[in-house]
């Protein structure tokens, strides 16, 4: 298995956390479950033009052409691993991806659409032009490029939106929403309003998955993680908000998620970033 991934250089920085690239991928397993981050991924299938979506259980199946963009998501969603033995794709930084699409972000929450519906046939002339490159670096530079002719203007964040992104990502208190909106001059209504047209999600759910993604971090880092401990040091009310919120975003509980976690590693199996491979 091949996997390389690339952190690009200003303006592509600005706006995208890294590309990555997996090459020869197989699991023991037919499905994975995908875990929100809060941000959007452009996602292309190098091998086949289909890539498969499954909401909420593999029964509930949506086809899509080999170039896809996935929007912010409140929960998890499936794929089918068969089809990515060779996949590339973009994670973008949360409200990154607003000057590519032309869209507002809201519009493509909880969704994925073929990128040919924003993109026209572009999107599938680039598909095969990745597929053809002759290796993972010229495939990382010919999506930067593509990526760079499609900037919309403005290209900054409205200002409500930077302060928000910054105090919602780093803090470990509960969002403060009429706080951040009265620092930035707006009414709660149009905070919220011009926080989810960038980012997708409305700030305190933002906020709810940014906290689980740190949770997710330390989990992976503690072999037995003290569950309480982690609910006060991330602010949540207690255990049992943690366990809620676990469940909300991954399907299972946190003690459920660290058994499936642990028979993985203990069968040497390579486990994604916010993937977690699952038998149906």
């Amino acid at each position: 298995m091949l996997f390389r991934c690339y952190k690009p250089v200003p303006p592509s920085s600005d706006f995208i956390e890294h590309f990555w690239l997996y090459d020869d991928y197989a699991s023991a397993y037919v499905h994975e479950r995908i875990l929100p981050t809060g941000s959007f991924e452009l996602v292309f299938n190098l091998c086949d033009n289909q890539l498969r979506i499954y909401e909420d259980e593999p029964r509930l199946r949506s086809c899509y052409s080999g170039a896809i963009v996935s929007g912010p998501y409140e929960g998890f969603f499936v794929t089918d691993r068969t089809e990515e033995a060779s996949v590339l794709g973009v994670h973008f930084k949360p409200g990154g991806a607003f000057p590519f699409f032309g869209l507002s972000a809201y519009e493509l929450a909880n969704t994925h659409l073929d990128l040919a519906m924003i993109w026209g046939p572009e999107a599938q002339d680039i598909r095969e032009r990745l597929a053809v490159a002759s290796s993972s670096e010229h495939r990382f530079r010919v999506l930067e490029s593509a990526l760079l002719s499609r900037l919309r203007r403005p290209l900054d964040h409205h200002p409500a939106v930077s302060l928000a992104l910054h105090s919602l990502r780093s803090g470990n208190s509960h969002a403060v929403i009429r706080k951040l909106a009265g620092e930035a001059g707006l009414s709660d209504r149009r905070f919220i309003n011009v926080f989810r047209s960038e980012v997708g999600l409305n700030p305190k759910l933002f906020h709810r998955v940014q906290r689980f993604q740190r949770v997710l971090i330390r989990v992976h880092r503690l072999p037995e993680p003290e569950w309480g401990q982690l609910a006060l040091e991330y602010g949540y009310f207690d255990q049992s908000h943690l366990i809620r919120d676990f469940l909300a975003f991954s399907g299972f509980s946190p003690a459920d998620y660290l058994r499936r976690l642990k028979e993985l590693h203990n069968k040497r199996l390579h486990v994604k970033s916010n993937h977690l491979p699952v038998s149906g």
